[in-house]
Parts: C-alpha cells; structure tokens; sequence
C-alpha cells in the first residue's frame, strides 16, 4: 500500500524529491517548510466532468504526477463525477494510458496505486441530491481520517464542465459539499465568460456562493515553466531592470503559433475564435507578467495580482485600426482543408478570425510610446509560442561602423516548444576582417539542463490551490479588465462583419500583419533577417544552420538588400 510506494519513491528520487518550485521534500513523508501543512491533512479531490477529455487529458494526469512527487497527502481520495453513466473500472481504464504517459517511469505499482484511489460517481450537475450522496461517502473517510491521525479534511472541486452549469454547480456544491474540517476550494476552467457583461455576470453568481479566496480560476499559460521564470529572470538579474522601459525597448513582440487548424472543432471554434480562445487570456497574462512593476514578494499572491491589475488599467481599449485579423484557406497542395471547409462548422460565410495581431498601448511612465504587439494564430508554419524584445538602435552607431548594417539587439523568451532565453548580440564576425555577425547568448533549456524533470503546468498549479498560493490565478477585478480591453474590438469586428484576410495554411499568416509591426516599430530589416536565417528549431545542436550562418555572419548587409521581400 501506501508505505510501499513511499520506498520506492525515496530508491528513485533519493532522499529527497525536488519539489516543482526547488524546494526539497522528503518524498511521500513531511514536507518542508516549502509546501504548507495540507500535506498532513486528508485531501478529497472531486473532478467534475470526469468523463471528458480535459479531466482525462490533463486534470487526472497532473493529480498523478503530484502523487509521485509526493505532493499529493497520503491521506487522499479522488472522486469523478459526471453524468454519464458509468463505472470505476471504465474511468481508471480511460485514464490510464494518459497517466502513463505525464509519468513514463511509473512502475505498475505506482500506477495501480494511484488508480486505487480513483472512484466515479454519477450524477446531474445541479442535482442537490446526487451531490448529497457524494458528499455522504466523502464523509465516511474524513471522519476516519480526522478520528485516526489527520487535523483537517479539505476538498478541491475541479470545474472540468462547459462555464454555462458553473453556477448551477456551485449552488449545489454551496448546499452540501463544504467542509466541516477544512478549506473548500474550487479550481475554475476558462472560458470566463465571452465578454465583459457575461464574465462580470458570472463572477457575480460564483461571489455571491463563495468568498475570492475559494476561487482560483485557472489559466494554464500562467503555470508554465518560461512564464514562471519571467519574474525570476526579470526582478532577480540587475543588469535586466535598468533596460525594462521606454529608453531602451522599441517595441515587444507576443506571439502564438499553432500549426495545425480546428481540426473537426470548428463549431466549437467558431463560437470564440482567435482573440477570445488565445489573446484576451494567455497572451494578455503574458504581457501582464512581462510588463507589471515589481510586487512585494512572489510568494505574497494578493502583491502579485494587485500589480497585474494596475498594470492592465493602464492599457487603452484596442482601436480596429490597430488589428489585422485572417482567416486559414487550404494549403497549395490540397492536402489541407481551409476553416470554412471544416465539417463541423455549420456557418460557411463565418468571419471569425483564425489570426489576429494587434497592438497594445500600455500609458503609463514606464512603457508610454512602446508598443505591445501580440499576434496569435492557428494553421500556421510552426508550434511556437516566444516574447521578443527589441531594443532601440545604438545611438551613431552608422558612423561608428561605416558601410555596415548592425542588427537590433533582442531578447527572446521562448515559452514553448523548445524552452530558452537568448540574447541576440552583435560581435565581429570570425577571421581577417573586421565586419558585424549577429550571435546569441543563449540559455537553451534541453541544451544546458540536458533531460529535466518539467511537470506539466496543470500539476504546477494544482499545487498552488493545494499551498493556498492565488497568484498564479486570474482573479475577478483582473479578469473584468482583460475583457474591457477587448471587448470594443469584438463588438467593432461582429457590428461591421469586417471580412477576415485569407492566408494559407502552413504559412506565416497575413503579410498584412508584418505591414503592421513594421508601422508600429518592428525593426523591418531585422526581421528580413530573420526570415533569411530560417527557423532556430532547425538547427541540430547548438551551431547555427547554413542558412542561419549565410545570414547572420557570412554577411549580413547583403541578406537585407533593398530587393529582399518579406
């Protein structure tokens, strides 16, 4: 049983397991002062919506990697329910393949383990009765728990269920399911509404149920582990603060990439697109957390969320003009459908937009003049997701380096694939001359960690409800802000039907969108550049690719002649 899986656990990770902040613990024993005490209480967590794809893709996968890091108590129980019916065998049998998969040396033990504690209950969301019955059998074992070794008994609801039964949800879960013993907490998936009226309409029923800090709505761009290093990389590297404002920074550059299109989702997509799905969440709590002054402390939540927030109602509303917004057709070769050819959207005239870039204005005293531009789209060349900073031209540098062109300097923080920070400088080139290359200082993640052990996101922030730690959470001052500043735009772009410009799958999306960059500071010869040198994932190893080295060394001043398209 439990003691059994507690040695196997210290015979693979030693001693001590490397909790996913750094801090050491001693696996499935005490916890240092890193984690709070819940690892002594009993722990109910209930997955609702257990039948669906998030709870078997991601919500029961991260519950298992907190098991084998020893984060999860050895006092826990983990409760499906959903509608369908079904059974316990059904559910550990869907979810396993999946759990395998986060953990691929889990020994079957461990595996079985986990299952074990894995049970499905059926009943209706706001079925007040049905949730009784759980809520009685959740009692049983708190009771025995509490009775036996345990202080509290706590219970974690996981929302995996479509937002329009959230609130039936938790009216039901306010009638039966608090604890007596503990905390009760809810874990909230987006979307949080369509627009500000629907969200502020929904976090109003959610607050008049429960108390903020019961609520971590959940954003899982903001559990990754690049995103989680932009504070460290920031506010903890001296020469970064001083160049961290309109002197030095031209302009910062957001983007997400998919290169796949809705893929049989179209109906679903079709009801959000491109901004709602990707830009007003995740990239807006990347430029929150990129841009913010510095909080008190990161381990201080409420510091980290006030300053996100101060950040956010500094930024204008989105003009239309700002926008470019696109729609995939198929690829040249036919082998890829365009989204209006997707078999499950019902609406062949549909607008919304696959791709948009647009451009954030943020007025206050440090980024006043620096445009934030975020650009997200999907069917596009490649998976990728970066924030690029580009720095101001060297003052007389012309003059100083006559007849050479010397690239902007940037700084490129890729949040996925592929994980890195690079510098890109400029230095003299190899050999007898004395001409400009461009180079990197580079912290590429696999190439100077080698094989590391980085849990998903979904288990980073479990853990955060498990501490209490809210700030890594959207919290509902801030979530109305994020929609204010899009929801002009979206009502603008529905009102007008304004038609979407086609770009072709696997491309880079609309030229329209690099017009747009390039009138709003976007180096353009640099980014001639960089479509010269070719994609970094490219490269195998560290050096660069041919086309890489063409470009950036061998001579940079020809790759950006005046013929040279974008």
């Amino acid at each position: 049983g439990r003691e059994g899986h507690k040695s196997k656990a210290r015979a693979r990770y030693g001693t001590h397991t490397r909790g996913m902040n750094g801090v050491h613990i001693e696996a499935r024993g005490k916890i240092s002062s890193g984690c709070e005490g819940y690892i002594n209480d009993f722990l109910s967590v209930i997955v609702i919506g257990a039948s669906g794809d998030l709870a078997k893709k991601k919500t029961y996968p991260a519950l298992f990697t907190l098991f084998m890091r020893g984060f999860l108590p050895q006092n826990a129980q983990i409760f499906g329910y959903a509608r369908s019916q079904r059974d316990d065998k059904w559910l550990r049998e869907r979810i396993e393949p999946f759990i395998k998969k986060a953990e691929p040396d889990a020994d079957e033990n461990d595996i079985r383990e986990f299952l074990e504690l894995c049970c499905y209950r059926r009943g209706g969301y706001d079925n007040k009765a049905n949730w009784a019955e759980v809520v009685k059998e959740l009692e049983i074992a708190e009771k025995k728990s509490v009775a036996q070794s345990c202080k509290s008994a706590n219970r974690l609801f996981y929302f995996a269920i479509p937002p329009a039964v959230y609130a039936d949800v938790a009216a039901a879960i306010k009638a039966t399911g608090i604890a007596k013993q503990g905390w009760t907490r809810m874990i909230i998936e987006k979307p949080f509404g369509h627009d500000t009226q629907s969200a502020e309409l929904l976090s109003a029923k959610l607050k008049g149920l429960f108390d903020e800090r019961q609520l971590y709505r959940i954003d899982h761009y903001l559990g990754k582990e690049m995103v989680q290093n932009l504070l460290l990389l920031r506010f903890g590297n001296v020469f970064f603060e001083p160049l961290w404002n309109n002197k030095y920074i031209d302009c910062v550059y957001t983007s997400f990439k998919e290169p796949f299109g809705t893929e049989g989702r179209g109906g679903y997509f079709d009801k959000s697109g491109i901004i709602r799905d990707v830009m007003q969440n995740h990239l807006l709590q990347v430029v929150s957390l990129f841009a913010m002054e510095p909080p008190v402390s990161i381990e201080d939540g409420a510091s980290v969320r006030n300053e996100k927030v101060k950040l956010l109602k500094c930024i204008d509303e989105i003009k239309l003009e700002d926008v470019v917004v696109g729609q995939y057709v198929g690829s040249k070769d036919g082998k890829k459908p365009g989204y209006l050819e997707d078999e499950t959207l019902k609406n062949k005239q549909s607008t919304t937009p696959t791709f948009c870039s647009a451009v954030l204005r943020i007025r206050n005293q440090r980024w006043d003049g620096v445009p934030f531009i975020m650009r997200a789209g999907k069917a596009l060349d490649q998976r990728k997701a970066e924030i690029r900073v580009q720095f101001r031209k060297v003052p007389g540098v012309e003059r100083m380096f006559p007849g050479d062109y010397i690239p902007r300097n940037e700084l490129v923080i890729r949040l996925q694939p592929n994980e890195a920070v690079y510098m890109r400088t400029n230095v003299k080139a190899p050999g007898l001359m004395t001409h400009p290359a461009q180079s990197e200082l580079d912290l590429t993640y696999q190439t100077r960690y080698g094989k590391i052990d980085n849990p998903s996101a979904y288990s980073r922030l479990i853990l955060e409800v498990f501490r209490g730690n809210q700030g890594a959470f959207v919290r509902s001052d801030e979530l109305k802000r994020a929609w204010e500043i899009f929801t002009p735009l979206l009502n603008e772009l529905e009102e007008k039907k304004v038609k979407p410009v086609p770009y072709e799958y696997g491309g880079r999306g609309p030229k329209e969108a690099d017009v747009l960059a390039i009138k709003n500071g976007y180096d353009p010869k640099t980014l001639t550049l960089r479509l010269k040198a070719g994609p970094r994932d490219d490269r195998k190893g560290s050096r660069y690719t041919k086309r890489e080295y063409d470009a950036y060394v061998k001579s940079p001043k020809s790759a950006i002649k005046p013929e040279s398209k974008l």
